[in-house]
């Protein structure tokens, strides 16, 4: 029992990947496209993020329902180009949500396997908060030790 937990105890200290916040804010830019089969709206988004993550990311979102009657849905894929704890590099993250009377719901992850250059093995969720028109994320991320 005493080497399992001492084997467990190293494996913890020795992990390749350290777990980390980071925060700030983005502004964001929908440009509409052409509608998507079935009628679901299109929209190229491209955002520009400052504070703890600073880049860009360019993408394509489909939306449908009445967002006017507080009852919709979208999906998502953006390519982020940034540099995240002072190393560069680029990942996707995958959006899906939906507002109804119960609120509005919303995943945000970063697709396995999408980091490349120095953020190549990154994983995590992003938090998006909207406060008077201001949009503000929180990045919950695993990032392997730099080589």
């Amino acid at each position: 029992m005493m080497i399992l937990v001492g084997a467990l105890l190293l494996m913890t200290v020795a992990s390749p990947v350290a777990a980390a916040e980071a925060s700030g804010s983005f502004t964001v830019a929908l440009t509409p496209m052409p509608a998507a089969p079935g009628g679901a709206a299109q929209h190229r988004v491209e955002k520009q993020f400052s504070g703890d993550l600073v880049g860009t990311s360019q993408g394509v979102m489909l939306s449908a329902g009445d967002p006017g009657k507080g009852m919709a849905g979208y999906v998502a894929m953006e390519m982020v180009t940034a540099t995240l704890a002072g190393r560069t590099g680029g990942f996707a993250l995958q959006h899906g949500g939906t507002m109804d009377g119960d609120g509005q719901h919303l995943n945000v992850v970063i697709v396995p396997g999408s980091g490349s250059g120095a953020l190549a093995g990154i994983r995590g969720t992003m938090t998006i908060r909207i406060e008077n028109r201001q949009h503000f994320y929180t990045l919950r991320y695993d990032l392997p030790a730099a080589p």
